[in-house]
C-alpha cells in the first residue's frame, strides 16, 4: 500500500503509472464535506467528478467543486474496497487527522 497526502504530492494527479493499481481517495467538496471512493484510474475518475458527468458520484453533483486531498494505492481491488469501507466508518475528525498526516491525533481517535 502506498499512502500520499496529495497536497504535498501533486504529481499524483498529473501522471499515472501504467501498472494496474487500485486507489482509495478522499475529495473535499466546496462545502468542506469529505467524499471517499476507490478506482483503478484516479485521473479519469477525478475528471468525471469535476465535470459532473453521468459517471460522477451523485453526491459530488450537489457541490460547486471538489479537490483531491488524500489517496492510498493498493495492489488489489479487494484491499482498496476494504480500506474504503473502513474509512467511511471513521469520524470526520479522524479522517481530517489522516489527511493532515497527524498520526498522534489519528491514534487518539
Amino acid at each position: 500500500m502506498t499512502r500520499s497526502n496529495v497536497l504535498s504530492n501533486p504529481e499524483l494527479v498529473e501522471g499515472e503509472s501504467k501498472e494496474v493499481r487500485f486507489t482509495v481517495y478522499i475529495l473535499r467538496t466546496s462545502a468542506n464535506t469529505l467524499y471517499i471512493g476507490q478506482t483503478n484510474y484516479l485521473v479519469k475518475r477525478l475528471k468525471e467528478h469535476q465535470s459532473k458527468s453521468s459517471k460522477s458520484a451523485k453526491y459530488i453533483n450537489y457541490f460547486d467543486s471538489c479537490d483531491l486531498v488524500y489517496s492510498e494505492d493498493y495492489p488489489t481491488r479487494v484491499e482498496a474496497m476494504r480500506r474504503e469501507l473502513q474509512l467511511k466508518k471513521w469520524s470526520k475528525a479522524k479522517k481530517e487527522a489522516l489527511i493532515s498526516g497527524n498520526l498522534k491525533v489519528l491514534k487518539e481517535l
